[in-house]
């Protein structure tokens, strides 16, 4: 098999490191071959706090994705979240050459939006045109061809600490894999999960992780903001660990096997075993004590998602409503808990379905890697949009920029 043909998405998280790979047939149709899941012990809230546990993960999940897929691979789409990713807004304006609009006129406006001052520590990751605007005309999505002699455009900046990029991806290569391109979380997982329609509309995409929740906001078909929230589904299990007394592996299995976050759907008087710490016995816990603690945390969560919106006035951009992904997401009740506080339409958000993709893999969970598998196929067949051609294009400029700081530390 062509080694060239093969994708490979790699989604390195708080609770787990997942790869997948997919290889493209002779009619550029992506079909899944291989994945692999690794628990994940080096990271904290998004970010690399042990490069060695970090490295042996991310070797796990990888060695099994090949041993499935039955080929080898050598370079891979990562994925990028934690608290310490920020993004901001940005308008650019150029004067146009010609007589009409080339794709020379796009990129310096581009230069343009981009050249705002950021700290010396933070590098750019993306810059995601959502609008273009030609003299007096708005709401263009691809001005190349057209004729005018102002160009401007708004975009969205996505940045990151460039110290903890660099340690993410010196684990992934540390693993022999070359980083193809960095790509942010919620985008990816918004490329998996949501449809062309509901991007038009104007929804929140809210993918619930293990260390931190991912938000981003789009309406007509732009991506308008985004922000990472360092609350996750490992604090719901570290409630419930405290509040009942057990060990973390046990408050997993319980928020996964019997967590809900409404009093009211439960059975008030149904009971559960509860193994407690090492050498002690076991005991009953109430449903409703496991509800009232993740309900707690659940609604503390989804008014903190209610201020960001209202804070940055998108509240009368959301028609669509929001859309919960992400493995945290699979708590019973949480989407009607999410729908009283934020006063809009909330749904469970699945990976739609291609490529040979089996039941296990539909699961809120593997949103992420599947959208990062998703941006790579769409930047390997070609056949990419105005916006993710300048996402391509400045992840490439990163990639090498992070390689040359990378060979001089390291």
């Amino acid at each position: 098999m062509n080694e060239k043909n093969v994708i490979v998405g790699l989604d390195v998280g708080t609770t787990k490191v997942c790869t997948i790979v997919g290889v493209q047939g002779p009619d550029q149709e992506l079909e899944i071959i291989g994945i692999g899941t690794h628990p994940s012990y080096g990271l904290k809230k998004g970010s690399v706090v042990n490069i060695d546990k970090t490295i042996k993960s991310i070797q796990c999940s990888i060695e099994e994705a090949k041993l499935m897929a039955g080929v080898s691979f050598n370079r891979a789409t990562i994925g990028i979240a934690g608290s310490h990713i920020y993004s901001f807004n940005s308008s650019g304006v150029v004067a146009v050459k010609g007589a009409e609009i080339t794709q020379e006129d796009v990129d310096r406006v581009l230069e343009a939006a981009k050249a705002v001052v950021i700290p010396s520590d933070r590098e750019i990751l993306h810059v995601i045109p959502a609008e273009f605007r030609v003299d007096n005309t708005s709401g263009i999505k691809n001005p190349i061809g057209m004729c005018g002699v102002r160009l401007e455009v708004h975009v969205h900046v996505v940045t990151g600490s460039i110290s903890l990029i660099q340690n993410l991806v010196k684990c992934v290569e540390q693993t022999g894999i070359e980083t193809e391109a960095i790509t942010l979380q919620p985008i990816a997982s918004s490329r998996s999960v949501l449809s062309p329609e509901e991007k038009e509309m104007g929804v929140v995409l809210v993918d619930i992780g293990g260390g931190t929740t991912d938000i981003a906001v789009w309406r007509e078909g732009s991506l308008i903001h985004s922000q990472i929230i360092p609350v996750g589904g490992n604090h719901f299990t570290n409630d419930l660990a405290v509040a009942l007394k057990i060990p973390h592996a046990e408050a997993e299995r319980i928020k996964i096997n019997h967590g809900c976050v409404l009093v009211e759907q439960l059975n008030q008087s149904a009971h559960i075993t509860v193994q407690g710490l090492s050498g002690t016995k076991s005991r009953e816990v109430g449903l409703t004590e496991i509800a009232n603690v993740l309900g707690a945390r659940a609604e503390e969560l989804f008014q903190i998602i209610d201020e960001i919106i209202k804070e940055k006035g998108l509240s009368e951009e959301i028609t669509g409503g929001y859309v919960l992904t992400g493995g945290g997401a699979m708590i019973n009740s949480l989407p009607e808990l999410a729908e009283y506080i934020l006063e809009r339409p909330t749904k469970i958000g699945y990976p739609a379905a291609f490529g040979g993709m089996t039941n296990i893999m539909q699961n809120p969970k593997f949103s992420t890697v599947l959208g990062l598998l998703m941006e790579s196929n769409k930047r390997n067949v070609g056949l990419v949009s105005h916006e993710s051609g300048q996402n391509t294009d400045l992840i490439a400029k990163l990639s090498d920029s992070l390689k040359s700081v990378f060979k001089e530390i390291f």
